[in-house]
């Protein structure tokens, strides 16, 4: 199966105008936009046959094209990832069993989540679109909690059942937790990696879908596929002892180059 990844990169962010643009330091000292880091992530996944940024603007164009990738441009007028993708896949005439949806705002992506996720569109052809899901450590938990404590909006957590088929993606922290029947080493909370894999046939019908008033409410493309009923599959993947987030908010800044330097 031909396996495509396309990198949406929009830089008129509502919570963090020019995003992709974004500096961040290095553990040597250097600096490299996100745009950058996302791809230089994305290009690490293996049986991958091509990587592209997907963009509507020049500037993350140019940025995009001085570190090398290809870049295929989209209207300004898609109102999220999935449309943007949606578009490119069919403007780049793109021959591709699975399209891969890579964040370009989450360079700590480790390729093997990745990898599994397209091992598990492989596995089963039935399955039109799979997402990756980690459950949270106390770190992540804390920082999710800090982020809803302050009013930020951050990441996103996921509910699934017993056969990984989605129920709901949230931004707030799902489901409730009562701290006197968990422990911290075993949270069960799970993080929402925003990456996702597509049947071709999936974007078809979902730029032909409206907008959905979950998805409007809680900002989150992917609840159209559930409003739909079309099942979304979460693949449960390991960290491996990684610290995974996105930079959703300036200060994530700060949380992404902690990781970056080992702290």
């Amino acid at each position: 199966m031909k396996t495509v990844v396309l990198i949406p990169a929009r830089y008129a962010s509502t919570r963090y105008p020019g995003k992709p643009l974004a500096m961040l330091r290095q553990s040597d000292g250097s600096e490299k936009s996100l745009i950058q880091m996302s791809y230089e992530a994305a290009k690490q996944i293996a049986d991958v046959d091509e990587v592209f940024v997907v963009t509507d603007d020049a500037r993350i164009r140019e940025a995009a094209a001085e570190f090398g990738a290809g870049v295929i441009m989209t209207s300004p007028e898609r109102e999220n990832g999935t449309a943007r993708v949606a578009e490119a896949v069919d403007v780049a005439s793109l021959d591709a069993d699975i399209i891969v949806n890579f964040q370009g705002d989450a360079p700590l992506t480790p390729p093997w989540f990745v990898e599994a996720l397209i091992d598990a569109m492989k596995a089963d052809v039935s399955t039109q679109m799979a997402t990756p899901v980690l459950k949270c450590d106390a770190q992540t938990y804390r920082m999710f909690k800090e982020d809803r404590a302050a009013g930020r909006v951050g990441g996103t957590t996921a509910v699934f059942g017993a056969k990984g088929r989605a129920l709901y993606f949230s931004k707030e922290v799902l489901p409730y937790i009562d701290p006197e029947k968990v422990t911290p080493e075993d949270i069960p909370v799970y993080h929402h990696v925003g990456v996702y894999a597509y049947r071709p046939e999936a974007l078809r019908a979902y730029i032909n879908w409206p907008e959905c008033q979950l998805e409007k409410l809680e900002g989150l493309e992917q609840l159209r596929f559930l409003y739909n009923d079309m099942p979304v599959t979460c693949v449960e993947v390991d960290a491996r002892g990684r610290l995974f987030w996105e930079l959703n908010n300036p200060e994530d800044v700060a949380r992404i180059e902690m990781v970056l330097a080992g702290d």
